[in-house]
């Protein structure tokens, strides 16, 4: 059955996107999609973007949405492919990261300003800042501010999904607000290789160079793809050596240290790191909280109570990506279903993600911990003596086991010396009234959390 079937269904689709996307986002990236074939017996749509970009970013970042979107409108939907459109690949080549196309009669590397393929929502006003950010957000709003930085390139190390791509579409928002035809360019370095071996087939190696070295403000990210052919690796390091050179603004992004990156030339390396290297720990639970209540706080219709918050700071904690998806699915899922958005909710629609995210943390190795930080015997965790020195560590284990465990209080209550669940429910509640009264114990809460999480 071809997709020409859905086409009505795919009006309201879009149409429920739009609203939900804003028309900006909608009209980048969600307004171009067609419709391709569908398979009655897997019950598989497929979507067609114009490049190869759009629908790795379409598949990264709304996939879950206009699933969720189709399968409220038509429930034989069941899954959804989204690849290129046949015959786009020379647009993505040349159009997909800023590169536009001229007549082939012109050979100047002059061009309207290129930004088109920067995010519209990864500014600084978006980048929520914490004590594991705070030298790369520092680093990246010198290397965007109209004077000459003191150091390029400015290289981003951190694991995928901590900010570090944020930061640098926010690099190439800032510097095009001050620089209005300033020529930025964002893109991948396997891309770079992409579009310079395609280069190189066309024997327009030229044009490719003069375009390059064109933008005032280069930014590569996934630098660790930068692997390969000698020739692919020569032409990046001139072009790292003309844009340094020239007094522009390079970039780079890689998930390791220079020194770590495997099959790079040396004098690569040693280009990428006379600049700054700034680190991107992983978010902290701080952090994490403060992300998911930002993005909440641009949505005053959404209502996401503050158990809903923690759980998901908890839980999801390899990376901000996941945890702004797994927000995003809660927000579209009750959206289209009407249905608020609570803890059991959160634990039935962001299953797979918590499987993988949660560190299977016992109630035993709370209770060690806890005796730890004490200094109390481990046996006092299931005594009935009831000496504050002791009843007060046993009230914070039983806390942490709640929040840190799915286990339920009769359970709890079990390892606990047999204890009712009544009497850790008193407990769990007892230690959060505590927390907002009682700094010393807040601090004690929060050390055993980073001792327990880390």
């Amino acid at each position: 059955m071809g997709g020409s079937a859905f086409e009505s269904d795919w009006q309201n689709v879009a149409s429920r996107l739009r609203r939900d996307l804003g028309a900006q986002i909608y009209g980048q990236w969600i307004r171009s999609i067609a419709l391709g074939d569908f398979c009655e017996l897997t019950g598989t749509l497929e979507l067609l973007t114009p490049s190869d970009f759009s629908a790795s970013w379409v598949s990264d970042h709304y996939a879950d949405r206009i699933r969720l979107a189709w399968s409220s409108i038509n429930p034989a939907v069941r899954q959804l492919k989204i690849r290129t459109k046949p015959g786009a690949a020379r647009v993505e080549m040349l159009q997909g990261n800023g590169l536009a196309e001229r007549p082939a009669a012109v050979h100047s590397a002059e061009a309207l300003p290129v930004r088109s393929q920067l995010d519209p929502r990864m500014t600084f006003a978006n980048f929520v800042k914490g004590q594991t950010n705070a030298l790369a957000l520092s680093a990246a709003e010198r290397v965007a501010a109209v004077e000459r930085p003191l150091f390029n390139p400015l290289y981003l190390q951190a694991a995928t999904g901590q900010g570090k791509t944020h930061l640098m579409h926010a690099i190439g928002h800032a510097y095009a607000e001050v620089n209005p035809d300033a020529q930025i360019l964002y893109m991948s370095a396997e891309k770079f290789m992409m579009e310079f071996v395609s280069a190189m087939r066309r024997k327009e190696v030229m044009e490719f160079k003069a375009r390059l070295r064109a933008v005032d403000v280069l930014l590569i990210d996934d630098i660790q793809f930068i692997i390969g052919k000698v020739s692919t690796q020569e032409e990046f390091l001139h072009t790292v050596d003309a844009i340094i050179g020239a007094g522009k603004r390079l970039v780079v992004a890689a998930d390791r240290a220079p020194q770590a990156l495997d099959g790079v030339d040396q004098r690569i390396l040693s280009r990428l790191s006379m600049g700054l290297v700034a680190d991107i720990q992983p978010a902290d639970l701080e952090l994490r909280r403060s992300i998911l209540n930002q993005r909440l706080a641009n949505m005053p219709e959404t209502q996401v109570g503050e158990d809903v918050i923690e759980f998901l700071a908890r839980t999801i904690s390899r990376n901000v990506r996941e945890l702004e998806g797994g927000l995003n699915k809660l927000i579209a899922y009750s959206q289209l279903t009407g249905k608020p958005i609570t803890r059991t909710l959160a634990e039935e629609q962001l299953k797979d993600i918590l499987s993988a995210c949660r560190r299977r943390i016992t109630i035993d190795e709370i209770q060690r911990a806890v005796c730890e930080y004490y200094r109390i015997d481990r046996s006092e965790m299931s005594s009935k003596r009831r000496a504050r020195a002791v009843v007060r560590p046993r009230q914070v284990a039983m806390y942490l086991a709640k929040v840190m465990t799915p286990r339920s209080y009769p359970e709890i209550g079990r390892k606990f010396g047999g204890r009712d669940h009544s009497t850790v429910i008193h407990a769990v509640r007892l230690v959060e009234d505590l927390r907002r009264m009682d700094n010393d114990m807040d601090n004690d809460v929060r050390a055993l959390l980073r001792q327990l999480e880390a």
